[in-house]
């Protein structure tokens, strides 16, 4: 199965859900954006990463590194494995030297994890092809590709509810198409998220 080598965009903030983030991660060699809603505190652990903030204390993914250090154990890659009724699904493949090992996890612990490694991050053809939000020339070259996430910002769960209570489940196809394209022109990746589910769901 064909990988796909994704990198942080960076944390968009939710314009309809107060304490939500959306993870905005894009293709590395192409267009294509996947973004995928996450919880209040995995957001900050990535921010707190991509910012290199030193906390006083270890967080949660700090403690998982430490403790794979001292048991000598890499994270070789992160995968995002799988997409379910707009839920996403990760993997860590990690290695102690002699054998390699998948361990199921949320992307956005996955990926808080994996940057604390340097780990590069992957999902497959398949799933970029159903979720992906594509871009057009302009609207790449315009887009602001790095978002400067706040350590302590809050953010999202990782489902495809509604933002916002809007129910797209009565929009025709063509209007589905006309608010999917808004929605990427302003880079409210969250909305675009819900519609995308929408139109999946059509198809």
């Amino acid at each position: 199965m064909k990988k796909i080598k994704l990198e942080i965009l960076g944390l968009s903030s939710s314009q309809t859900q107060t304490g939500s983030f959306a993870l905005v991660l894009g293709e590395a060699e192409g267009n294509r954006r996947l973004p995928i809603i996450i919880g209040m505190f995995e957001a900050q652990a990535i921010a707190i990463e991509i910012e290199k903030i030193v906390p006083n204390r270890p967080m949660t993914h700090d403690l998982f590194k430490s403790f794979a250090n001292n048991f000598h154990f890499h994270i070789e890659e992160i995968i995002i494995s799988d997409l379910k009724e707009g839920v996403f699904f990760a993997k860590i493949l990690c290695t102690d030297g002699l054998k390699k090992m998948e361990i199921d996890a949320r992307p956005s612990d996955a990926i808080a994890i994996g940057l604390r490694f340097d780990s590069p991050i992957y999902t497959y053809e398949s799933i970029l092809a159903e979720a992906g939000i594509v871009l057009t020339d302009q609207e790449d070259e315009e887009e602001h590709t790095e978002v400067k996430p706040e350590p302590k910002a809050k953010v999202k769960k990782e489902t495809r509810k509604t933002a916002g209570g809007e129910d797209y489940k009565h929009y025709s196809i063509e209007k589905l198409n006309d608010l999917l394209k808004d929605a990427i022109e302003k880079e409210d990746y969250e909305r675009a998220a819900k519609i995308r589910d929408e139109l999946g769901k059509r198809n």
